[in-house]
């Protein structure tokens, strides 16, 4: 008991010095990590997207070891956004809630609900659209793409440097997505698969024919210079084809978004000409399903009158 203060003293310098230690063990595992990152991204074997700060962190762990969380992963990583899956399920969330507490208040609580079912598709239908949209964007690529594979090919390059060489030459989507395979080919993977993941990430007739022949040229060899040659004119005919049914069919796509919003129109003409009138139809269990029905012919006029516009070249 005598040497209590000493003891003290000694267990407060020793806490002293493993502290010490531990901050500067842990300042240079920082250092050590920023030049790690820095050379990964100098080399090109990482990418820094949009050099932000991701937020949400902890949603985006936890959704991530969930089904609807990998689900929400594979759907984000083919549209090419920079959003996490945490970041999107908290706007959604979000939107969900902004989208119920407006509907009621504007026209009736129970429009709420139904503003919320629709949000929920509409979230979905985001990631389906951006997804649409960047495969197309990639199909319109996909004739220089061939061109340049033709051109590397024929001046002796290997199949594997023709597609790093691609990354340089394009333009993203397509050099975001060829980036994805090259990485997966320098990590020893094999170039059916790499290539297999990038048509399920961008599924498409005219991707499908050119892995295909790619496929069919790195296992059994031939003319691969000519079988790409022949692709990029057939891909530029349908690229043109495209184009042209794309604008022959806007207007009819404008009148399957015109459809819903007349629905609106005249729940906001109602509303106007009596105030409360649509509170007290949802009030009753029969103007509930006259909603409800009402809201489904909607949403099957819409998408039937997008089924019929959907011309497969």
């Amino acid at each position: 008991m005598d040497n209590l203060p000493l003891l003290t003293m000694g267990v407060t310098l020793l806490g002293c010095l493993f502290a010490v230690v531990g901050v500067h063990v842990y300042s240079s595992g920082q250092a050590q990590r920023q030049a790690l990152l820095e050379r990964m991204t100098q080399t090109g074997q990482l990418a820094i997207e949009g050099g932000r700060r991701r937020r949400f962190s902890a949603v985006d762990r936890w959704l991530r070891r969930t089904r609807l969380g990998k689900r929400i992963e594979r759907q984000i990583s083919a549209t090419g956004l920079d959003l996490t899956a945490g970041e999107y399920f908290v706007y959604v969330v979000g939107a969900l809630l902004a989208l119920y507490f407006i509907a009621g208040s504007v026209f009736a609580p129970f429009f709420g609900i139904i503003a919320a079912v629709i949000g929920v598709w509409g979230a979905n239908g985001f990631l389906n659209w951006q997804r649409q949209k960047r495969t197309e964007a990639f199909i319109n690529q996909l004739p220089e793409l061939t061109r340049v594979l033709a051109n590397a090919t024929q001046a002796g390059l290997a199949l594997r440097t023709a597609i790093s060489m691609a990354v340089d030459e394009l333009d993203d989507p397509a050099r975001e997505e060829l980036r994805r395979v090259a990485d997966q080919l320098t990590l020893g993977r094999s170039l059916d698969d790499a290539l297999n993941d990038l048509v399920e990430r961008l599924p498409s007739r005219e991707l499908t024919v050119l892995v295909s022949t790619l496929i069919l040229s790195n296992r059994a060899g031939g003319t691969i210079v000519s079988s790409l040659r022949n692709l990029t004119q057939t891909l530029e005919e349908r690229k043109e084809t495209r184009r042209e049914v794309t604008t022959l069919l806007s207007q009819v796509k404008v009148t399957a978004v015109a459809v819903p919003v007349l629905g609106v129109g005249f729940l906001l003409l109602i509303d106007g000409m009596r105030s409360g009138a649509l509170e007290d139809m949802t009030n009753a269990l029969a103007g509930r399903l006259a909603v409800i029905v009402s809201a489904a012919l909607y949403a099957l006029g819409f998408f039937l009158i997008n089924r019929l516009t959907r011309v497969r070249i």
